[in-house]
């Protein structure tokens, strides 16, 4: 049976899902809430959602509510969502950080109907302009902790992963949250460094607009994401990153050692262990 389904936050992640989940047939309507009166004109004009409502009013009218908002929003937001929640609907929530989120509601007696979840997708623009079909692809998209939702309320979150085609994996929060600041975090970090370093250095925009190959566009390309989404990931996931990043700090130090001294043969083999990554890789 189709869904009602709202989407609160009508970016990249939601309006994507949005639009996917319409074309599946598995929501019959999607209502919208943003913030932003100009993305919720938009998302109306790209035929993202079928209509636009006050947050408690979409609450009330859906069966599922997806909380699409950057994660420092969703801290906010989350327990009043529950507060409304029917009894006969459910939460879930696709932020890139867990843990906060579920500690936050730990005790909240409409608890067992959020589901904390995580599609491993993305792109580095932001809007609902930047959504689209197909997003979720066989790509993973993680549940973590789903011994504390209702089991009714794991299955309709993972009925929508699999309408998204996405390969679903169930993960303890904690576990989630260090595995997603090795894989995610940290390259977004990095990119963000590496930007600013180039900016810093190359004081002729010509120059980067000229000579810039694929390499370069390819591991930059993360630091166009959006400050107000990533700043409050950073924030809440420091507990992982920063251990992380004290690591690549140490491997980025012993590169230029090795270049300094010049010992090429110890620069090679740090560059063919590096080559090691391809093979965990390839075994998704």
């Amino acid at each position: 049976m189709s869904k009602t389904i709202s989407v609160i936050g009508l970016g990249l992640i939601g309006g994507s899902m949005a639009l996917d989940l319409k074309k599946s047939g598995f929501a019959s309507k999607i209502i919208g809430v943003d913030k932003s009166k100009f993305h919720e004109k938009q998302a109306m004009e790209l035929s993202i959602v079928n209509t636009i409502m006050p947050i408690e009013e979409a609450i009330r009218a859906s069966d599922l509510t997806i909380l699409s908002t950057p994660v420092d929003a969703s801290m906010k937001l989350l327990p009043h969502i529950l507060d409304i929640l029917p009894s006969n609907s459910v939460l879930m929530d696709v932020g890139s950080t867990k843990s906060s989120l579920i500690e936050k509601v730990k005790d909240h007696p409409n608890r067992k109907f959020y589901v904390p979840s995580h599609p491993m997708a993305g792109t580095e623009y932001s809007g609902p302009s930047a959504a689209f079909h197909g997003l979720f692809k066989d790509r993973a998209a993680i549940i973590c902790n789903s011994e504390d939702s209702f089991p009714k309320a794991v299955h309709l979150v993972s009925e929508v992963y699999d309408h998204l085609g996405s390969r679903l994996i169930l993960m303890d929060a904690e576990a989630h949250d260090e595995h997603v600041g090795y894989v995610s975090h940290l390259s977004h970090a990095i990119s963000y460094a590496l930007a600013v370093s180039v900016l810093e250095k190359e004081k002729d925009d010509a120059a980067i607009f000229n000579l810039a190959s694929g390499g370069f566009a390819s591991t930059v390309r993360l630091a166009k994401s959006s400050v107000d989404m990533w700043l409050p990931i950073f924030e809440q996931n420091s507990k992982y990153i920063l251990p992380i990043l004290d690591t690549y700090l140490d491997k980025l130090t012993e590169f230029k050692s090795y270049l300094e001294r010049g010992e090429m043969e110890h620069l090679y083999e740090f560059i063919k262990e590096a080559n090691r990554i391809n093979d965990k890789l390839e075994k998704k």
